[in-house]
Formats: C-alpha cells, structure tokens, sequence
C-alpha cells in the first residue's frame, strides 16, 4: 500500500480529479496548500531581503512570494501507483517551471473508521 502525495497548480484541479477518475480512483482528498520552486528564487538574494536589505528586497521583489497551490493525496495498492503518478503527470504537464511533485510514501496500515476493516480492504 502506497500513499501518492501531489502537488499541482490550482488551475489544474479539474484536470486532475478527471484523471484520476479515469484512471479508476474515485477516493482522493485534496488540501489547500501554499509554495514555490526552489527556481523562482536566487537563495542569495533572498537572504539579503531577509536581512533586511532594501536593494535585494525589491530585485526578489514578487519571486519571494509562497503560491496557491494543490495538494493531492491518494492511498492505493501497490499495484496502482503507477496510474495514479502518469495519471496525475499527464493532467499537470505543461513543460514549464511549476508543473508540481509527485511523492510516493510507503504506508503500514490503513483502518476503516466505520468496519474496522484493515489494509488493502480499508481502501478499496
């Protein structure tokens, strides 16, 4: 069992909620979530603006700035990872910096709240 943690750009959600659909997984969550790539920043700079440099704060000037984005989680069998990452990579895919990450965990157990059915039958 594998836990499948993306995150994607908030225009990209309905895309996304499509895929997985298509791909056969109907149970995911979906969280509000706020970050940036580590590309949109010169770490120098940055540091100056933290410390209190008024020149380097106005170069980093918006590129400083955490952005809206999407976290998506999704608990599988290990034998459907592989569609939910290329399901998830194909609706998010536009070759441009900040297409998103996918991660894939690995989870112990999971527990059905309301049978108490545990592992692959709490999450299918």
């Amino acid at each position: 069992m594998k836990e499948v943690i993306a995150v994607v750009r908030m225009n990209k959600m309905n895309q996304t909620k499509k895929a997985l659909t298509d791909a056969g997984i109907a149970a995911f969550f979906a969280h509000e979530a706020w970050g940036r790539g580590k590309g949109l920043v010169n770490a120098e700079v940055a540091a100056a603006a933290a410390a209190g440099n008024q020149e380097a704060a106005e170069i980093l000037g918006s590129k400083g700035k955490l952005f809206a984005k999407r976290m998506v989680t999704v608990v599988v069998p290990d034998e459907k990872v592989s569609a939910v990452v290329d399901a998830i990579a194909a609706a998010n895919k536009t070759g441009k910096p900040g297409d998103g990450k996918i991660f894939v965990l690995p989870l112990s157990d999971s527990i059905r709240v309301r049978t108490g059915e545990t592992g692959a039958c709490a999450i299918e």
